[in-house]
């Protein structure tokens, strides 16, 4: 089983870097789910999606769109990891950069047998 760090990574690696949503679906259990809250209605990856086929969809989409690529500054991004009292619920803590704009943002993460069953990704999308 993975560690809540692993994991983690392999996110951050699948989704920020290199944009490769089957990967990032695959980290979710089939009936995982990815919500976030902060998203205005209409915004192009939606607030809500439910399921690995959706999120698989749902994330080639983001990542597809040009208005969305940018270059992450691994040396100026950084992240904090917060375990909690639940061993299958941890705490992300992120300050990315990219293309020299910095971003921060918060993901509660719901693990389940190794898998996210559930993300709620707390940032601001322009």
């Amino acid at each position: 089983m993975r560690s809540n760090e692993e994991l983690f990574l392999r996110y951050l690696h699948a989704g920020a870097m290199t944009h490769d949503a089957d990967a990032v679906a695959d980290l979710f259990t089939e009936d995982g789910v990815f919500e976030a809250p902060l998203l205005p209605a209409g915004h192009r990856l939606p607030g809500r999606l439910a399921g690995r086929e959706e999120l698989r969809r749902g994330f080639a989409a983001f990542h597809q769109d040009a208005a969305y690529q940018g270059t992450v500054d691994v040396e100026r991004s950084g992240y904090v990891l917060h375990e909690t009292h639940d061993p299958d619920v941890f705490i992300a803590e992120i300050d990315t950069v990219v293309d020299g704009a910095t971003m921060s943002l918060v993901q509660i993460f719901r693990v389940r047998e190794g898998r996210i069953a559930l993300l709620r990704d707390y940032f601001r999308a322009p």
